[in-house]
């Protein structure tokens, strides 16, 4: 998970909370994201996620701090904060106050391992949702830029209304792809 990319961790962390049955609102882009990455949805509850990609260093008590702030403005029912690195003691002591789960290493792992064994009945989805593993044909890579693609919906032109598979580096990259 180290050498993925900010954006295809927030994918995989997406895709992970998407097959447990939450519906996934992706938020975060090159230019900020709020102080939150993903919007998951399940009936009423409303959760915030934050994602740490950090390689090298722990993560403190200063974004679980953040996110309680932006939980509390959003008037959501928690957060959770998911790191690819590792969290502070002090990271930890503060989340169990507040309503923060944080996420990372084994429990990081372990969540990713289940959501490729399970996949939900029925998921609900927001506004897009990471595309499956590339599979050998690589047929959900991005055709620019080789990243995982993600459902999207035209939102205007001749293709109103009609899903597609788009580049999560949007603006930057433009790559698309049809759903057959």
């Amino acid at each position: 998970m180290r050498g993925l990319s900010w954006r295809q961790f927030e994918n995989l962390v997406g895709e992970a909370y998407r097959r447990r049955g939450f519906g996934v609102e992706y938020t975060g882009d090159a230019a900020g994201d709020g102080g939150v990455d993903l919007v998951l949805q399940r009936g009423t509850q409303t959760i915030l996620v934050q994602c740490k990609q950090w390689k090298t260093r722990k993560v403190g008590v200063t974004p679980v701090r953040e996110l309680v702030g932006v939980v509390a403005s959003r008037k959501a029912q928690g957060g959770i904060l998911v790191t690819s690195g590792q969290f502070t003691e002090e990271a930890r002591e503060f989340a169990k106050t507040n309503p923060i789960e944080l996420i990372d290493g084994p429990p990081l792992a372990e969540m990713i391992a289940a959501a490729q064994t399970h996949v939900p009945e029925a998921p609900s989805v927001l506004q897009e949702t990471p595309a499956a593993p590339p599979t050998a044909t690589s047929a959900l890579l991005c055709p620019q830029c080789n990243s995982p693609m993600v459902r999207r919906t035209a939102g205007k032109g001749p293709n109103a209304g009609k899903p597609f598979w788009g580049c999560p580096n949007y603006p930057r990259c433009r790559g698309v792809r049809n759903i057959a």
